[in-house]
């Protein structure tokens, strides 16, 4: 059964995309892409908005192609289907709880894959330079935490691909 990722920042059109794309990669390369459905949203700003410039450039130089992606805001419906959503700040967690308080259990900070609590701090309107040190951070989070992900999807953290 594939399990549904979330990754949620403010407006999804740097942070969130760029999370997004990066585990559906990661995902790739361990051959489990079809164990997940991976998504992302916002939870403020405009719908079908395309992703930053910047962002699109920094995935582009991983091999990564986003240029398709289209803001969305988070629904209640999107917070039923995930399994798991991963928010990028500390606000975006406390907000998401007081509106969705049934889904609270489903919330976990990106920076909870490093073993540690913080906020993942929003390039835009940044350089590109800073857009690139976001990616590498997320980069870096999704790598060292991959299986921490599949855990809190509900899978044990062995190699899971389909034969």
């Amino acid at each position: 059964m594939r399990r549904v990722i979330l990754f949620v920042c403010t407006g999804n059109i740097c942070r969130s995309p760029m999370a997004e794309g990066l585990f559906a990669a990661r995902a790739r390369r361990a051959a489990e892409s079809a164990l997940f459905a991976v998504h992302s949203a916002g939870t403020w700003g405009m719908e079908n908005e395309p992703a930053s410039g910047n962002a699109v450039i920094v995935m582009a130089r991983r091999g990564i192609d986003i240029a398709a992606h289209r803001s969305k805001m988070i629904t209640l419906r999107e917070m039923e289907q995930s399994d798991v959503i991963i928010v990028m700040t500390r606000g975006h967690r406390e907000a998401l709880s007081a509106e969705f308080p049934h889904h609270r259990a489903k919330l976990h900070l990106m920076s909870e894959l490093s073993e540690r609590v913080y906020d993942i701090g929003d390039p835009y309107g940044g350089t590109l330079d800073e857009y690139a040190s976001t990616a590498r951070q997320l980069e870096s989070l999704i790598q060292a935490g991959y299986a921490k992900i599949k855990t809190w999807a509900g899978f044990a953290n062995e190699t899971l691909a389909p034969r």
